[in-house]
């Protein structure tokens, strides 16, 4: 893969697992962006999929000016692992495929949200995983953390790998997806301890969201966050402000 710094203001959306909210939490932060920053153009990014999913989402509910093909430039009909789809297909993950799409998005839009595949550990080929990627592209880094029990010790392993490839990682961001009291939040990823775990600050907590189409409720949820520090480049507006 190639060394590159986006020129672009990019972040990567990562997470500890599979089904911890990161298409929510893209979205959240895509319907800011579309809300708050409608003059300036947002390009969504989902390199490879498997399986029906995230691109569909993000086609039907989201206004991009992108084709499935720039949106998920790799994708595979079995809903497992990459490298497992593409050898169940006869066929092979060309990662060589990723880039030139990226360099156009980057080229050709003011902000690229990049939604990864799985955890951070997930792999991508036989020999690659997602905190290649993130470092090989510096891409800066958000991880969610689903607001469940055993969710300290999946970030503190995932923290320790990004920190091990070396990615740039900004924040995590914790997501409920069900429906917690703020005890159960406290109780199960408190902020103080992850903090003080993996040196690494919590930005923002996603709540439940029993209607994921209300982008309106996603903008707000992202409105609350910090990001001053999720997207340092971002001018947050006052009419943003004063919505939280």
């Amino acid at each position: 893969m190639l060394n590159a710094s986006p020129s672009t203001p990019t972040l990567l959306i990562s997470g500890i697992d599979t089904g911890v909210g990161k298409t929510l939490v893209t979205s959240a932060i895509a319907a800011y962006l579309q809300t708050y920053c409608a003059s300036q153009r947002l390009a969504i990014f989902k390199p490879i999929q498997s399986g029906v999913g995230d691109r569909e989402w993000y086609s039907q509910h989201f206004t991009l000016t992108q084709t499935l093909a720039q949106l998920t430039p790799l994708y595979f009909e079995t809903p497992i692992a990459p490298p497992l789809a593409a050898a169940a297909e006869g066929k092979t993950v060309d990662l060589a495929l990723l880039w030139p799409v990226f360099q156009e998005l980057q080229q050709n839009y003011d902000w690229v949200l990049v939604e990864g595949v799985g955890g951070l550990g997930s792999p991508l080929t036989a020999e690659l995983t997602g905190a290649d990627l993130a470092y090989d592209w510096r891409l800066p880094t958000v991880l969610v953390v689903p607001v469940r029990l055993g969710a300290i010790g999946q970030t503190i392993a995932h923290v320790a790998l990004a920190q091990k490839a070396k990615v740039n990682l900004r924040g995590l961001i914790l997501s409920c997806p069900e429906a917690c009291s703020s005890q159960e939040i406290e109780q199960w990823t408190p902020t103080h301890l992850l903090e003080s775990m993996t040196q690494i600050p919590v930005l923002g907590v996603l709540p439940h969201v029993p209607d994921p189409t209300n982008l309106a409720q996603l903008a707000h949820a992202a409105a609350q966050w910090d990001l001053e520090r999720l997207l340092p480049s971002l001018v947050i507006p006052t009419q943003a402000g004063a919505s939280s």
